[in-house]
């Protein structure tokens, strides 16, 4: 897996920042993997305390666990907004997992990928993730780019750490915003009582979320969300820090949810980047689930 940093990540520890970077690993087995000389900053290994400069580039060795099921591809339909040789546009379904993990090995959206694409994927991020640029929660749908090859991965994943991709996310809020345009900037990382979670943390990393009203409703606001860092679960985080958490996100907002509703209502209606080989800016839009349309009209007549 190779990782870029911004200015955000300079002066971080290495297994702080891999800690926050790889949820899937505890910090003591990033320390593990540290010390094993599995861990690689600008080609060389490094200790535990090493401390980031912009510009580094990290490489992680993840090996197999020896009960890990290796990654099947399975015939899961996909619904594509756009392919070519160098990428796949993909529109994820709500509840689907992105790639393998603990209780997760089959049913993925990289399990159908493969299935789709055979060969034709990038391996910088290793056997477990092939293609895998970036990634959305599990509930959340909408648009995600793959990798079909090598450049076309690091291409994309400097554009993704440079912040220069257009994400941009629509969802609905309890209650009402005080203000229709805002910009929220606060530090995201860990939450130190909970792995599992992540919270506004004074020693976090820098994560800066531009929202805005598109319509409001009887108790609910539906904005959209304009991402100028990509931290784990950084809209649901920054939301739920100014006592907005998103309609359903029963992990940071109320546990009961008035409706019947699969997580949060969060849905990533635009990406746009350069395209790795013609070097044209490309935007692509997804279309917003059944359920979050019915839901929009069932709250414009209550």
């Amino acid at each position: 897996m190779e990782l870029y940093l911004d200015k955000a990540d300079a002066g971080d520890r290495i297994d702080s920042f891999l800690a926050a970077q790889i949820e899937d690993l505890s910090r003591s087995r990033i320390q593990k993997l540290i010390k094993d000389e599995l861990v690689f900053v600008n080609g060389q290994s490094v200790k535990v305390s090493y401390k980031l400069n912009e510009g580094d580039i990290v490489n992680v060795n993840i090996p197999k666990e020896p009960s890990e099921v290796g990654i099947v591809p399975e015939n899961i339909p996909l619904d594509i907004i756009y392919e070519d040789e160098d990428v796949l546009i993909v529109n994820k379904p709500k509840g689907m997992v992105v790639h393998p993990a603990p209780g997760h090995y089959t049913g993925t959206l990289l399990n159908a990928i493969m299935y789709h694409c055979k060969d034709s994927l990038s391996g910088i991020n290793g056997e477990l993730r092939p293609g895998i640029v970036h990634r959305i929660d599990r509930d959340t749908t909408g648009s995600l780019i793959i990798c079909k090859n090598d450049n076309a991965h690091r291409f994309i994943a400097s554009q993704i750490a440079e912040h220069s991709c257009n994400r941009i996310y629509v969802g609905i809020v309890n209650g009402h915003l005080i203000n229709q345009k805002g910009v929220i900037e606060s530090p995201i990382g860990r939450n130190p009582k909970d792995r599992k979670k992540m919270a506004i943390v004074a020693d976090g990393r820098n994560a800066v979320t531009h929202y805005k009203v598109l319509q409001e409703f009887r108790q609910y606001d539906f904005a959209e969300f304009k991402l100028e860092t990509g931290r784990t679960h950084q809209i649901r985080v920054h939301m739920a820090s100014i006592n907005h958490p998103l309609l359903g996100d029963d992990v940071y907002g109320p546990s009961k949810c008035p409706f019947k509703l699969q997580g949060q209502t969060l849905h990533a209606k635009t990406i746009g980047f350069i395209h790795p080989t013609s070097k044209e800016y490309m935007e692509f839009e997804a279309p917003l689930p059944a359920y979050f349309e019915d839901l929009i009209k069932k709250l414009s007549v209550i």
